[in-house]
């Protein structure tokens, strides 16, 4: 019995480092070959980078898929047509290094705010750019750069705590969330996204597997409108908005069983 799960472990951990290469080789492709094809194939700059995010769509589709298939993790998705929601700020916690792929493959020209380390990155800038996905450096610009994405009818993604969700710990939100969404008026939609066992956490190394194969659930919430109370429009109450967005994602009313790993169904 130790013998098969130590077999079990060792694989895994061989199978993650090789996804990990696939993976750069699938960035450094569609970033460097397959968008300056689509630019030169499209007519104006929005459409090219509308091109891109389906390609990335469809590459993450397919990484999730190979993930899968080689048994390194399992996952559920409820409420998946709420994703496809133009124009919606879609918040979400962020418990492992590759939760935003799945949000990236399930939501039709999502756009996103990513770190500024990884828009330099010589794996991920081209892409990164290429998509026309936001740059996390100057705030202001952030804020501007993101009310356009949102007015021109994108789906903007957006890991409000900041960094990597810590295990067994509340989840603390930083306020760029909410004052995003008070500025440019959009609904939000929010994603509470539950991993056992943890994986691909911060400081973790990706060899460091867990002792079973991950179990991935993705809750996508009903639609909040962040101007519908009106002591938040009174008052700009970003606090009050993130305390609120906090309280939604640390309400444990998901489906327990699906959370640890119980087989419902994608």
């Amino acid at each position: 019995m130790w013998l098969g799960i130590g077999c079990d472990r060792w694989w895994r951990r061989g199978a993650t480092g090789a996804c990990f290469v696939i993976f750069a080789i699938c960035a450094l492709t569609v970033g460097l070959v397959a968008a300056p094809l689509v630019r030169l194939g499209s007519v104006t700059r929005q459409r090219a980078q509308q091109r891109v995010r389906r390609v990335i769509g469809l590459a993450c589709r397919g990484f999730i898929g190979l993930m899968r298939g080689l048994g390194l993790i399992d996952y559920r998705i409820l409420h998946t047509q709420r994703l496809n929601q133009p124009g919606r700020l879609l918040l979400a916690n962020h418990p492992s290094l590759i939760d935003a792929l799945f949000l990236l493959a399930f939501t039709p020209n999502a756009g996103c705010i990513v770190k500024g380390r990884l828009a330099s990155h010589p794996v991920t800038r081209s892409v990164i750019r290429a998509a026309g996905f936001i740059a996390n450096r100057e705030p202001r610009g952030v804020i501007a750069a993101a009310r356009e994405a949102l007015d021109n009818g994108q789906t903007l993604i957006v890991f409000p705590e900041g960094t990597r969700t810590t295990p067994g710990e509340p989840i603390r939100l930083r306020r760029g969330g909410a004052v995003i969404a008070l500025a440019s008026g959009a609904w939000i939609t929010p994603v509470r996204i539950r991993c056992q066992p943890s994986t691909l956490i911060k400081g973790e190394p990706w060899y460091r597997v867990p002792p079973r194969r991950p179990y991935f659930v993705f809750e996508v919430g009903e639609g909040i409108y962040p101007d519908g109370d009106a002591p938040l429009i009174k008052h700009h109450a970003t606090g009050e908005l993130t305390r609120r967005l906090e309280a939604y994602f640390n309400q444990p009313t998901m489906d327990e069983g699906a959370v640890h790993g119980e087989r419902v169904g994608t």
